[in-house]
């Protein structure tokens, strides 16, 4: 569906120069990109080859401003301008395209409440006392249990299981294969038999607002409080993330990060890809953990803005100051 350059000028709030009633309807590369697309420039040098593409239009910053050759949207932040552009054609086509209706293949109890805006695709199934928020849409062969609540504009991709009673909140988005509220690894051992027997696991996972979730990624529900995801955070592929676990807003969590349970991660905290962390260790807000750094349990990390590396992590300065010790004292041997 095409919107109007002013109609994007208004939504990414960029200062329009050139042809306001220019029709755009997708985002693209500068090399990729087309007549009916927008393309982004961050840096200067890079403004002549936007200008000379076949792109319709430019997002860039005022270093553009006047720029001849092609319509312009100016912005203090192209990059994140470009995001919103792309989200914003993109909500135009899905209105466009989207066929309101549960799938003649869907089994819905009878007890579960579907908004009309809803999309259920084939072959889902969505048990007792469910709830769907309006312009939800859930992928096929999804699975949502008993008493789970999806809120409104969620995007639930194919093959997503959410577990009974998981509560997810509104722009939520779940990327196929994800399994959401499954029991967490608790058990007590038998001294006299040796056995192990499950402890209970009957709490909640709750997902809040605008927070993404990646493929294949696993999140257990709380042994007997809860599992808490803050707003805004985003979690890549393969993540997995234990039992009463608290994450904070705008977390960021990079692929095939392991997080044990009842650990503590607290606002705006980055953790790169592989971290590993141990039970009831603390994260605190702003830390920036290195990719493969491992936390201990029960150990803080604490510095906003400070990034740590390494296993045991430690802040990267003194990390990469042991690295050198150790080359140096290989070189002597």
């Amino acid at each position: 569906m095409k919107r109007s350059l002013r109609d994007l000028s208004d939504a990414v709030e960029a200062r329009l120069e050139g042809d306001e009633n220019l029709q755009l309807e997708g985002v693209a590369s500068i090399d990729s990109a087309s007549e009916s697309d927008l393309v982004f420039v961050e840096e200067e040098k890079y403004l002549v080859s936007a200008l000379k593409s076949k792109a319709g239009a430019v997002i860039a910053g005022e270093f553009a401003a006047n720029s001849k050759g092609k319509p312009l949207l100016i912005s203090a932040h192209p990059k994140l301008s470009f995001a919103r552009a792309a989200r914003f054609l993109q909500k135009g086509a899905d209105r466009h395209e989207r066929e309101k209706s549960i799938h003649a293949t869907a089994m819905v109890d009878h007890s579960s409440q579907i908004a009309p805006g809803a999309v259920v695709g084939e072959r889902v199934v969505i048990a007792g006392d469910a709830e769907i928020g309006d312009d939800s849409r859930i992928g096929a062969g999804c699975v949502i249990g008993r008493g789970a609540k999806i809120g409104r504009n969620c995007e639930i991709y194919p093959n997503v299981t959410i577990y009974a009673g998981t509560l997810l909140g509104d722009r939520v988005i779940v990327h196929a294969g994800a399994v959401l509220g499954s029991d967490g690894f608790g058990y007590v051992r038998d001294r006299k038999s040796g056995r192990y027997e499950k402890f209970p696991q009957v709490g909640k996972l709750i997902v809040e607002d605008d927070v993404e979730i990646g493929a294949n990624t696993t999140i257990d529900r709380g042994a007997l409080d809860e599992t808490r995801i803050g707003r805004g955070t985003k979690i890549d592929n393969l993540v997995h993330i234990g039992h009463n676990c608290r994450i904070g807003q705008n977390v960021v969590i990079a692929a095939q990060t392991g997080l044990s349970g009842s650990i503590v991660i607290e606002n705006n905290v980055v953790l790169g890809g592989q971290v590993g962390i141990g039970e009831h260790a603390r994260i605190e807000e702003g830390v920036m953990l290195g990719g493969q750094g491992g936390v201990l349990p029960n150990k803080i990390l604490r510095g906003r803005g400070v990034a740590f590396w390494g296993t045991p992590a430690q802040p990267v300065r003194q990390y990469l100051k042991q690295l050198a010790a150790l080359a140096r004292l290989g070189k002597k041997r």
